[in-house]
């Protein structure tokens, strides 16, 4: 029996139990579907992570009081012990530092912010210095940035995100216009090109003053962040680096062969990091997905030994007109394989669906990787192969003259 037989002979017997057929696939479907959910939202995840701290360019790092991204609560609780990274700290860095071409620093708080009779409750309320906004790559896309006049008399002035755009001023032309946040009026100079969302979370809703303005309505104590430039990536960042550390060290009374009493991270450090994160769930996901594939492949078998016990008198009478051994192999592989090719077909387009569906309702990123679609139907085709030997053999092994008197 050739190839080509084999096959048509497998397919009559899938449609010839249809429902059967279609409820075998389910585990591979939802096997699949899992797995390539997982490995879409990763690979988005790790593609955005990379393009979100490469987009404040390779020259770039920062120092604030705790890391960007931290994993257990005994480290939190740690970092929460340091001292603030005060106004005074990051002053003495930028009159100091000789490798640092540009420095800013922020600070940010969660608050109210009214125009008339329209407000929002949640939106970011951010001091920074008036060169923060170019070392974040907040691109002006009406009005003007802050200078440092503004920065130096503590003007009440602000750059504002689309969403506050849009939600308190709709069409009307928001320059000039005054705003209230928390209650503190300020006359909006600029407004920020739209920054899209971050795993759900908008990036636009916010209200950038001048850390000086800021400071005065809350407070000089609160830590913030610094943002240096060093020139280029490689050497000139790994000395700038180590320079701003030697200065916040001294600056901070750190005792030789102490820890640093502050987090000094690069972008390939938190880019590393992140993406290591995200493997780890992705590992974790993916393996509980597996588990549901291996359950696929175990109903397979079922189904399939079901399927070889309905058919031994059609198996006998197959043999006894010559059919041979491999022949009769190769019918319930086949069989067995097309049922997952299938299911792992249906499982890559519902797991892409399921991922682009998340994406669309929390905006959490995801991106189709060319080859997980393969490795789907691979690993669907794989499974049905493996979990079929043991029915195909047990049918290929029947006795025709046993197998014809079966009813």
């Amino acid at each position: 029996m050739d190839l080509k037989e084999a096959f048509k002979l497998a397919l009559q017997s899938l449609w010839a139990n249809k429902m059967r057929t279609v409820l075998t696939l389910l585990g591979v479907v939802i096997g699949v579907a899992s797995v390539i959910a997982v490995v879409t939202l990763v690979n988005g995840a790790n593609k955005f992570v990379i393009q979100k701290f490469s987009s404040y360019g390779a020259d770039t790092f920062t120092v604030s009081k705790q890391p960007a991204f931290i994993t257990n609560s005994d480290d939190f609780t740690r970092f929460q012990k340091r001292k603030n990274i005060l106004f005074d700290d990051f002053k003495y860095v930028r009159d100091n530092c000789k490798r640092c071409l540009a420095m800013g620093a922020q600070q940010a708080s969660a608050g109210k912010v009214v125009r008339g009779t329209q407000s929002i409750t949640d939106a970011s309320i951010r001091g920074y210095t008036w060169q923060m906004p170019a070392l974040q790559n907040l691109n002006i896309t009406e009005g003007r940035d802050f200078t440092e006049t503004d920065e130096e008399h503590a003007a009440h002035v602000a750059i504002i995100g689309t969403d506050i755009q849009e939600n308190l001023f709709g069409s009307v032309d928001p320059i000039g216009q005054e705003l209230r946040a928390d209650g503190t009026p300020y006359t909006v100079i600029g407004v920020v090109e739209k920054q899209g969302s971050t795993f759900g979370a908008s990036q636009d809703n916010f209200i950038g003053v001048p850390l000086t303005t800021y400071q005065k309505d809350y407070g000089t104590q609160k830590t913030l962040t610094i943002y240096i430039k060093a020139g280029d990536a490689g050497a000139p960042l790994e000395n700038a680096a180590d320079e701003v550390r030697v200065l916040m060290r001294a600056q901070r009374h750190d005792k030789p062969g102490d820890a640093d009493s502050f987090e000094l991270d690069t972008n390939n450090t938190l880019v590393g990091f992140a993406s290591t994160l995200t493997n780890s769930f992705g590992a974790v996901a993916g393996a509980i997905a597996l588990i549901s594939l291996i359950v696929g492949g175990i109903v397979i078998m079922n189904i399939m030994l079901v399927s070889v016990t309905e058919r031994t008198r059609e198996i006998g009478i197959r043999k006894a007109l010559g059919a041979r051994r491999r022949d009769i192999l190769l019918q319930f592989l086949i069989e067995s394989a097309v049922m997952s090719l299938a299911g792992g077909a249906i499982g890559v387009v519902g797991g892409v669906g399921v991922a682009e569906a998340i994406t669309f309702v929390v905006g959490f990123p995801s991106t189709v990787a060319l080859w997980s679609v393969f490795a789907g139907l691979l690993m669907a085709t794989v499974t049905g192969l493996f979990f079929g030997v043991y029915p195909a053999r047990k049918a290929a092994n029947l006795n025709p003259i046993v197998a014809l008197r079966a009813d």
